[in-house]
């Protein structure tokens, strides 16, 4: 297998993995807490490791989980206080964290391969090189197979609880009313969050694990009503980015993840101006014909 198609795989399924609960971020208006997310469980890591002394010890993962949900827990404590808006809370809890993790890294873990730079960017180029080895056989990139299990449980999430994220997503109050929590099924979307963002870690960083999370599930969104549909339409638009991305990387000799973040952005804003539902040019187009009719109706009360 050719180093090209492994990055290119690699892409595609973190791309997929991050859309699927990018979905319900988007249509609950949560998309900036991702963001939050991806930058503070990186003081998961650092305590983590302090801990186990072992980058590869499955307990850095559960350590950033843990506090990816417990950033989500700070801020909206925060934010029911009345006295903070989600986005100021959100603006203090997600530089308090993240200054703490860069101060323990410089100031206890200097020596050791924690790179604050290969956190924020990534590089799925090197996802290649590292590879998952199970009884002497070469089974791939072990990034690979760490996102394809988180997608089988993001996917498995979804199909699980449909019902309850679809009820607690659109309507709270009557998901609460029937029987449904609202807060326990929103703290387990947030914490395949956190998993997610730590998972993708090793391979694109936590900058493009936020454009996988917010652009192709808002681009999916412009173009359907439909939560399936939805749902079906952030894969596709993801694995598009991810492959067109990728080969636009090596065509131009520049960063992959990079380009995979510039591409998502690109095809995000062309379906927001040209979506024939909900695009830039057909709201305005409805608001020309909208004050066409309110000129006509005031031209006829004039008249009689």
């Amino acid at each position: 297998m050719s180093m090209i198609t492994q990055i290119t795989m690699v892409a595609v399924v973190v791309a997929v993995t991050c859309a699927l609960p990018g979905v319900f971020l988007v249509l609950r208006g949560t998309t900036m807490v991702s963001d939050a997310i991806t930058h503070t469980v990186l003081l998961g890591i650092v305590l983590a490791f302090f801990i186990t002394q072992d980058l590869r010890s499955p307990w850095l993962m559960i350590g950033a989980t843990l506090v990816g949900v417990g950033t989500v827990w700070a801020i909206e404590a925060l934010q029911q206080t009345k006295l903070l808006s989600n986005d100021a809370a959100i603006g203090i809890i997600f530089p308090l964290f993240f200054s703490i993790a860069i101060i323990l890294i410089t100031r206890y873990a200097g020596n050791v391969h924690l790179d604050v730079d290969a956190v924020l960017m990534g590089e799925v180029a090197f996802a290649p090189f590292r590879r998952f080895v199970f009884m002497g056989m070469d089974l791939g990139p072990r990034a690979l197979w760490t996102m394809l299990v988180i997608l089988i449980l993001n996917s498995l999430f979804i199909f699980l609880f449909y019902k309850e994220l679809k009820l607690t997503t659109f309507d709270a109050a009557f998901a609460a009313a029937v029987g449904f929590s609202p807060v326990l099924v929103h703290y387990g979307l947030m914490t395949l969050v956190s998993l997610t963002a730590v998972g993708a870690y090793d391979s694109v960083g936590s900058i493009l694990v936020v454009g996988f999370m917010v652009g192709p599930p808002l681009a999916a969104y412009l173009l359907t009503d439909r939560l399936y549909i939805m749902i079906a339409l952030s894969i596709v638009l993801a694995i598009v980015n991810s492959v067109v991305g990728v080969q636009l990387a090596f065509a131009l000799d520049t960063t992959i993840a990079g380009m995979i973040a510039t591409v998502t952005g690109f095809t995000t804003l062309l379906i927001f101006v040209l979506s024939p539902k909900k695009g830039l040019i057909k709201a305005s187009l409805n608001r020309r014909r909208e004050l066409k009719k309110i000129d006509r109706q005031i031209k006829q009360a004039q008249k009689s």
